[in-house]
């Protein structure tokens, strides 16, 4: 952490007063902020609570409707992107703005690029001030490689560096960790660190409380558009963070009590094998279940989810519903028959960002609102918009609101709406709080057991340990695409589940 002596009395950067309304929606209102010289700043808010949007005024994309910006002292006004970063203010969205085409050094300096002659890019110049860059930086990049060829956890470090380049003062890092593994994230980390200095701070946004102990030294809280406090990392425990971000107590740890799923499944699946990795995985999940998937990356989780929908294609197994196999070639399919898939990457596949949520909503049984003259009928669209916008409390203005404008853990239950007015019978959650902040996540995590208590049947995957054993009645664990080990979640602890997710060597062969 960062030694007192390098905290001048003057704030690096002071926000005063920032308000920002949107239609509809007032986003900030009289917001204040203060980032010392040499600390890390973390700023914490549930989904919806104005982080992002306090981070875009900050950049120059959007202009404040009330209030000041200092940096050391001096008042300003942000005239646009390009001005923040020349005024030493630099921010790393959590969505890459890279150029997949493009080199390394290419995507650095893109727009200031030195020419030979006026006319011609000098790729040398280049690449020497971007191992230049790297080396200050201390970053084993090839300034002369694709992006594309690199994988997330270096393209997160591209856009560090690109940040850095313009010599910034203040790096506003937006959930920087989403993507990266552990080894990558004490990379970053050290990073970070490397930065700061009685010169610099850095501004670091996560919905992650285990981080902010190793990397922050204060954390600043947001609620509904208004500053709620600051609090001395150091001095605080992460309950009440929590509480300042929900206003309310969250209550943890909670697990599901002993399974009592009886009679026949809902859903059976065995023998399911792909080309590439799924051998002879064999489960089932009855009404009222909710069967966790754990795994490391790359064990299958994901891939069971996908060929039961027809997703990807499977070379062996059989899958059954009620007992009565079915063959199902693609998701609409899954869906004609019951089962609905809520990828982890909702933004690509889950939702329409530039619809409505109404229109999300009913998008899965869109057929059910055409009548047999082939007119879709509005009002019946917007009565179950509405009626699933209460069920699950979506935080919108009014159902025509285009989802994009949502926060992420509003536009997963969107995700969720859409299955629920398809009436699936069997629901199938990937990484269902993935970018969801702790609040939101309580209500997903109270939204699934009542769907599971309504009798639906549930298989959900996730990556934390933590949220498998709080939800789920039963654990599939996989390694290396089979299945393991599934474990009622009486006899599941931490260890014995990362235990079966290590059971298998790169051979296929059970690890004694």
């Amino acid at each position: 952490m960062m030694d007192d002596a390098t905290v001048t009395t003057a704030p690096l950067l002071d926000v005063k007063g920032v308000s920002k309304g949107f239609p509809g929606v007032q986003a900030l209102d009289d917001v204040r902020l203060d980032l010392r010289h040499g600390e890390v700043l973390a700023l914490v808010g549930e989904n919806g609570a104005g982080k992002s949007t306090l981070m875009k005024l900050l950049a120059g994309i959007y202009t404040p409707d009330a209030g000041t910006f200092r940096l050391n002292g001096r008042e300003l006004t942000i005239e646009g992107p390009r001005h923040a970063q020349e005024l030493g203010i630099s921010i790393i969205h959590q969505e890459f703005n890279l150029m997949p085409d493009l080199t390394v050094a290419q995507n650095i300096f893109i727009g200031r690029e030195h020419r030979a002659g006026g006319l011609f890019l000098d790729e040398r110049a280049l690449n020497r001030r971007a191992q230049d860059l790297f080396d200050r930086l201390g970053l084993a990049l090839d300034p002369a490689e694709p992006v594309e060829r690199l994988t997330v956890a270096r393209q997160q470090m591209v856009e560090i560096a690109k940040a850095l380049s313009f010599d910034a003062k203040v790096l506003i890092m937006d959930e920087p960790t989403a993507a990266l593994n552990d080894a990558e994230v004490d990379v970053l980390f050290e990073l970070i660190q490397r930065f700061r200095t009685p010169e610099t701070g850095v501004i670091y946004i996560s919905h992650r409380m285990e981080e902010l102990a190793r990397i922050s030294d204060r954390i600043s809280v947001l609620r509904d558009g208004r500053y709620i406090g600051t609090r001395v990392t150091a001095e605080t425990e992460p309950k009440e963070i929590i509480s300042l971000m929900v206003g309310r107590e969250i209550v943890g740890e909670q697990r599901p009590p002993a399974a009592t799923t009886t009679g026949d499944p809902v859903l059976s699946v065995s023998g399911l094998s792909t080309k590439h990795l799924l051998r002879d995985v064999s489960f089932d999940v009855h009404a009222g279940e909710i069967l966790g998937f754990a795994g490391l990356m790359g064990a299958g989780r994901t891939e069971v989810a996908r060929a039961i929908v027809g997703a990807d294609r499977t070379e062996a197994g059989e899958i059954r519903l009620h007992g009565r196999p079915v063959k199902i070639a693609n998701p609409a399919e899954a869906a004609r028959h019951g089962i609905g898939y809520l990828s982890e990457d909702r933004k690509q596949l889950g939702v329409l960002l530039e619809r409505s949520v109404r229109e999300n909503i009913v998008l899965a049984s869109l057929r059910d609102y055409v009548s047999g003259l082939g007119f879709v009928s509005g009002s019946r669209i917007e009565a179950t918009g509405r009626e699933y916008v209460d069920k699950l409390r979506i935080k919108t203005p009014s159902t025509a609101q285009l989802v994009k404008n949502l926060s992420g853990g509003n536009q997963q239950k969107v995700v969720i709406a859409k299955w629920l007015a398809k009436d699936c019978e069997v629901l199938i959650f990937d990484e269902p709080t993935r970018g969801i902040d702790v609040g939101a996540k309580e209500e997903i995590y109270a939204l699934l057991r009542q769907l599971a208590d309504q009798g639906k049947a549930i298989i959900m995957i996730s990556s934390e340990l933590p949220e498998v054993l709080r939800l789920s009645d039963r654990i599939a664990v996989m390694a290396e695409g089979r299945l393991t080990a599934v474990l009622d979640n009486a006899e599941a602890t931490q260890e014995n589940l990362m235990d079966y997710a290590t059971r298998f060597t790169s051979e296929g062969t059970i690890a004694r």
